[in-house]
């Protein structure tokens, strides 16, 4: 039913995306995009929706933990509608203080009247609501840090093993915190007080970052793409790990550079800012579809260096053999590092992932014959594990001699010895992983 359904209010476009979420196994980032589409949501309406609908996904097991306790219908059997206003409705009482307790009950209840089959259902949710707020400081704490910060068993003991066991709960926390919105100015078109004052005159609230040059940070924008600097182009949204990743690889005007994974097209687009638009960047990924939203996005941007290209990245194109001063290779991920961001990935099939690591070697050895010699080869992902990071490196330097580890230096970390692991919980980034090799000189 609530596939056929159209949302109206952010509460119902969340349920929907909870719901799609639970019987398609839909991304909830795409779906949410969609609902708030469809039930024409701006401003605080749609940052409702993604705050409830995120929310709900970051405390899931601790929600049902609460609900099954308080239920008489076990949740497996409950219409997935009523779940989904089950959980909103704790969401909202347990952890949004500005909203009123009888309101999230109320609404809760219509949510359950609109969007279930069953009569009864309003009766269920409002009894069941009422009854976590009467017993919400007595209910017991989970004692299972999968439970509490709902996380599967088998990635706190994923995450335990790769921080021998110390700092795993504060990674938990960072995972379901709500990540700053961080921006780079394009420097193409203006600096970073021109773009701080006008932001500010479109009511946004604005920040040096604290440790980037170039780079914001800004909350209060609602729907940040209805902006005027947005649509002409002042700025890119990016986190600071994938600035960082630029910032590492180096790229400078007149250079030749490939993006071998590019889209969405970030690093490219920070990568011809670096290079004030001079020289030649060639964008590539697999997807046909997402190549269109590359163009777009380098036109706002003002920039024109860049050619977008369908390309495999692990079949060989002889015309571009030791041809690039820089390759960067954003390589398929777990995305095990931005939980905080897409809280659903911490749900999917872990045995998905087993097979990444020999598509990582794969792109990365064939990117590397792209590179001229002296060149730059970078290789990133936005996951923390090893067998997808420092592994993966490891294993292409010992089958290819010519090229060795550089070292380079992060604002507000330093010096790092040719490879580092960003955490949110450590670095206050996306979890992301960069390692910069050179190619010898012939």
């Amino acid at each position: 039913m609530a596939g056929k359904r159209v949302p109206t209010t952010a509460r119902e476009a969340a349920l929907q995306v909870l719901v799609d979420c639970y019987q398609r196994g839909a991304w909830s980032d795409s779906a949410l995009s969609v609902a708030i589409r469809r039930a024409k949501l701006a401003g605080r309406d749609a940052a409702l929706a993604s705050r409830l609908c995120y929310g709900a996904q970051q405390n899931q097991y601790l929600l049902d933990f609460w609900l099954e306790k308080l239920c008489t219908v076990p949740l497996k059997k409950l219409e997935p509608p009523v779940r989904a206003a089950l959980e909103l409705g704790i969401y909202q009482i347990a952890f949004l203080e500005r909203i009123p307790a009888r309101a999230a009950v109320h609404e809760s209840v219509e949510l359950a009247r609109r969007w279930s089959r069953n009569p009864n259902s309003p009766r269920l949710v409002n009894a069941v609501l009422r009854s976590y707020m009467r017993q919400k400081d007595s209910l017991p704490q989970p004692e299972s840090l999968s439970v509490r910060y709902s996380h599967p068993q088998w990635l706190v003991n994923l995450f335990s093993g790769e921080l021998d066991g110390v700092g795993v709960e504060e990674l938990l926390q960072a995972d379901n915190s709500q990540p700053s919105t961080v921006i780079q100015v394009n420097t193409l078109k203006t600096d970073t007080a021109g773009l701080q004052a006008r932001l500010e005159s479109e009511g946004v609230t604005v920040a040096p970052h604290p440790t980037l040059p170039g780079c914001l940070t800004i909350s209060g924008t609602g729907d940040l793409e209805q902006l005027d600097s947005f649509r002409e182009g002042w700025f890119q949204v990016q986190d600071a790990a994938a600035r960082m990743a630029v910032l590492v690889a180096d790229p400078q005007p007149g250079m030749q550079v490939l993006d071998a994974c590019a889209a969405p097209g970030g690093k490219s687009f920070g990568a011809a800012m670096a290079m004030g638009n001079r020289g030649r960047i060639f964008s590539c990924d697999l997807q046909t579809k997402k190549l269109g939203r590359m163009i777009a996005g380098a036109n706002r941007l003002g920039i024109s260096c860049i050619s977008a290209k369908s390309m495999d990245g692990r079949v060989f194109f002889p015309d571009w053999e030791r041809y690039f001063d820089v390759v960067m290779t954003d390589v398929p991920c777990s995305g095990l590092g931005i939980i905080r961001k897409k809280p659903d990935i911490r749900y999917k099939d872990p045995t998905l992932l087993e097979a990444l690591p020999a598509v990582q070697s794969d792109i990365l050895g064939n990117a590397s014959r792209y590179v001229k010699p002296g060149g730059v080869l970078l290789y990133s992902t936005c996951t923390v594990l090893r067998r997808e990071n420092q592994a993966v490196v490891e294993a292409f330097l010992q089958n290819h001699p010519e090229f060795q580890l550089e070292h380079f230096s992060l604002p507000g970390i330093g010096t790092c010895p040719g490879m580092i692991t960003l955490w949110p919980h450590i670095h206050g980034t996306d979890g992301f992983f960069i390692a910069k090799l050179r190619r010898e000189h012939d």
